[in-house]
């Protein structure tokens, strides 16, 4: 007697054509599902509810960078442990050249550091390393501060203070209107690493500086006001004191009322 084999149900059809999709597709959202397997998504939906059920797939959020905001994810859990460990040991990989090269730029930077510091205590032979050498005496500047003065400001000569200012973008912008002549905010026109430099100074100088006469300007004129008179009375004490470092490493005349470092 011949025995049919019973044909599967739609459901059981659904079931498997949705199996065996997520086990080659990887994470698929529901839409993609239904495209890939000709299903209907509510049928697709039975199915992937079904599977759940069985402990065969999980269901979340798997590739963020493809969908940032896109619709829930199902994976087979097969799958997605494979993808899961293939992915810890990629990321570790990238780690480590990460790792090699930050160690190579930390390499470079204790390099240069080194050549930087070895300024401050040989023989200066040239005349911007004994700017710097100079400059390092006062308190509030540091070795990097002194090279970055010495290298990009001081390297040079200047005949008026105007002049400096202006090479440091901190000299004000002239303004004339034919009945009224007066100056405007600074240029900053000139050396941008200059400008930056000397305006973080000017912070430190004023906190490791307190009695120097230019830290008592700026508390008489700004006192306990904050915001915008602060930020352009600094931008004052910076070129004032752009001035003072200038005469200083020219003629050794230190700032009034600064502290060299013992």
């Amino acid at each position: 007697m011949d025995h049919a084999r019973p044909e599967p149900s739609p459901d059981s059809a659904a079931v498997e054509a949705v199996r065996g999709h997520l086990d080659g597709l990887g994470p698929s959202t529901l839409t993609e599902l239904a495209a890939a397997t000709a299903l209907r998504p509510t049928l697709v939906e039975m199915a992937l509810a079904r599977l759940e059920s069985e402990g065969f797939l999980l269901r979340g959020r798997f590739d963020v960078e493809r969908r940032p905001e896109g619709e829930e994810e199902f994976c087979a859990r097969r799958l997605l442990a494979r993808i899961h460990l293939y992915t810890q040991e990629r990321l570790r990989r990238e780690i480590e050249r990460q790792l090699q090269r930050l160690a190579l730029v930390q390499e470079m930077i204790a390099e240069l550091e080194a050549e930087r510091d070895a300024v401050l205590v040989a023989p200066a032979a040239e005349p911007a390393a004994h700017k710097i050498q100079h400059l390092a005496k006062l308190k509030s500047i540091g070795p990097e501060t002194a090279t970055v003065l010495g290298r990009e400001i001081f390297y040079r000569g200047y005949d008026t203070r105007r002049q400096i200012g202006a090479y440091a973008g901190l000299a004000p912008s002239p303004f004339n209107s034919g009945r009224m002549v007066r100056d405007q905010g600074i240029s900053k026109a000139g050396n941008r690493r200059a400008r930056t430099t000397m305006i973080e100074l000017a912070w430190l100088w004023l906190r490791y500086q307190p009695d120097s006469a230019l830290s008592q300007w700026f508390r008489e004129r700004v006192g306990g006001a904050k915001g915008r008179l602060k930020r352009i009375m600094i931008v004052a004490l910076a070129r004032k004191l752009l001035v003072a470092l200038w005469r200083y490493v020219e003629t050794g005349l230190v700032p009034t009322g600064a502290v060299l470092k013992v």
